[in-house]
């Protein structure tokens, strides 16, 4: 059965939809949210994640790129969620540390059910041109939330703004490979249920 989800979520402050393949080739994505380097980023989760994603988002740019970045994790946690069903055979866990250069990311992800997220990550600077470095965490916030699964994150060292975002998203993307990986048949918990 494949596991994708198309989701459309419209709202007074944002317009988006999100096509999620998490058997994809990694190679077939397109994220059009009218902020450029947000868009960069989402091509990192789906090329490290191999997942195929079109993400389509309108926003009130004319406040700022706040709704527009929180609603996108809104939408594609609901999606991943919805693509994940019962979460039969899945690995559950996955695990990326990333290097972009100078800085390093460590990734863990846990997809229980249960939402929550660790934020271990200092931004030298409050922007990276003209996207503000609070939205990685608002992004990882609404995206935990919606798709239900634990996530800790760690740079342990980084100087380079933009080098610490990519590899923030790069280890993400990898270790939710990792984590919807089908491995097995039974739901992996002891519980019988994530």
């Amino acid at each position: 059965m494949p596991r994708k989800a198309k989701l459309h979520r419209k709202t007074n402050e944002t317009d988006i939809t999100v096509d999620l393949n998490l058997d994809g080739s990694g190679s077939n994505y397109t994220h059009e949210t009218g902020v450029g380097f947000f868009d960069h980023m989402l091509d990192h989760v789906a090329r490290h994640g191999r997942f195929d994603l079109k993400i389509k988002a309108d926003g009130d740019y004319h406040i700022d790129d706040h709704h527009t970045v929180e609603d996108v994790g809104i939408t594609l946690g609901q999606a991943l969620d919805k693509a994940l069903g019962d979460k039969k055979g899945i690995e559950r866990y996955g695990f990326a540390s990333t290097p972009m250069d100078e800085s390093l990311a460590r990734v863990s992800v846990d997809l229980a059910g249960r939402a929550a997220l660790v934020f271990a990550v200092d931004f030298p600077s409050k922007k990276i041109g003209t996207f503000e470095t609070q939205l990685v965490r608002e992004f990882l916030n609404a995206l935990t939330a919606n798709a239900k699964f634990a996530c800790h994150i760690e740079v342990p060292h980084g100087e380079n703004d933009h080098h610490i975002a990519e590899a923030i998203f790069k280890a993400l993307g990898r270790a939710l490979r990792q984590a919807v990986a089908v491995t097995g048949k039974d739901v992996p918990s002891t519980k019988g249920s994530l």
